[in-house]
């Protein structure tokens, strides 16, 4: 079994310097920890994400590790030109050592999508079509597409992708026939939503991969998302989660209650809620690793993803969470 970390990048109280460089710290103590990836998300215009330019952060956390894999959970293809992001991907798997994993999606908030005067009616139809033609420039080396939102005219790229034909894709799965459609791309998918629900999709992706692939079936991850705060004593890990989680749900809120909208996927207000949802766990490791043998079990998921950096942790609580989860929660949980 293998773990991720997902970020988000929402930002706490440090000045932007130091936030930085904390968070890169971070990616780097999870590389010596035998993480398996690191997937961060992109936002715009909210402090949910303080990595608008995936890119940036993710060349900068390459030169800070070796092993852990690296990768946009997603770049919004609708806000992007599709020339553009096959060359910064090609650049990111080569400086990475082929290291790079993708993830792509139509953009979570269509108000961030608005900002950039990008169509959120348009956005799946656009992010289609995105889709298609990257994968296949970074596997034929040149661009010839003529759609509906996108035209390229025969555009050698000069640059190519370490791995062959393309970095590993990954997809977030909130719907049956959203896991069923990565299943039939040979995509690995995440699922943030509850273990019950993520049984359901974990079936419909599997089903559809093999029904797509047969004996050829590639082996792919089916990762599960949850808030997680390891410590010393059950009390000082409630204590840090029941603090800082209602942080990041201000920033996960923040552009809904600026327009007065309400997110398609809303997070409770207090730690507690999370709790009763069962999207999180603060605790010693005796208690994660309780917690996590029952979601794999209730989800059918065998790739656990750590939410571990969030709200206004400090940088000592998470580099503790992360150590304490590398010595006893990994080993017991494999």
């Amino acid at each position: 079994m293998e773990f991720g970390i997902f970020d988000h990048l929402d930002r706490g109280s440090q000045p932007l310097r130091e936030y930085y460089a904390d968070r890169l710290a971070f990616v780097a103590a999870c590389d010596r920890a035998g993480f398996h990836g690191y997937h961060l998300a992109e936002h715009h215009a909210t402090p949910l994400g303080m990595a608008p330019s995936p890119s940036v952060f993710l060349a900068a956390a390459a030169e800070r590790t070796e092993r852990i894999r690296l990768g946009p959970m997603v770049f919004a293809l609708p806000l992007y030109n599709p020339l553009r992001l096959i060359e910064e991907i090609c650049m990111l798997d080569q400086m990475s050592g082929g290291r790079l994993d993708l993830g792509f999606g139509k953009g979570a908030s269509p108000i961030e999508l608005a900002y950039f005067g990008a169509d959120p009616d348009r956005a799946r139809d656009m992010y289609d079509e995105a889709y298609g033609l990257i994968l296949k420039a970074l596997a034929e080396g040149r661009l010839d597409h003529r759609g509906t939102y996108y035209r390229f005219d025969d555009v050698p790229l000069a640059l190519e992708p370490l791995q062959r034909p393309h970095p590993p894709v990954w997809y977030g799965a909130h719907a049956p026939d959203s896991a069923a459609r990565a299943g039939r791309l040979g995509a690995h998918i995440i699922s943030l939503d509850t273990a019950a629900e993520t049984r359901g999709l974990a079936e419909r992706f599997r089903r559809a991969l093999h029904e797509t692939f047969g004996a050829r079936a590639p082996e792919r991850k089916i990762g599960l998302g949850r808030f997680v705060v390891v410590a010393d004593s059950d009390d000082a890990a409630t204590a840090i989660a029941g603090r800082a989680y209602p942080v990041w749900r201000r920033s996960f809120n923040f552009l809904f209650d600026r327009t007065g909208t309400v997110p398609s996927h809303p997070r409770p207000m207090t730690w507690e809620g999370l709790l009763a949802e069962g999207r999180g766990v603060a605790g010693t490791p005796e208690r994660v690793v309780a917690y996590w043998r029952r979601e794999i079990a209730e989800s059918g998921a065998d790739y656990p993803i750590a939410q571990i950096a969030f709200g206004d942790m400090t940088r000592a609580e998470i580099l503790r969470s992360v150590e304490l989860f590398a010595d006893a929660v990994m080993p017991a949980l494999r």
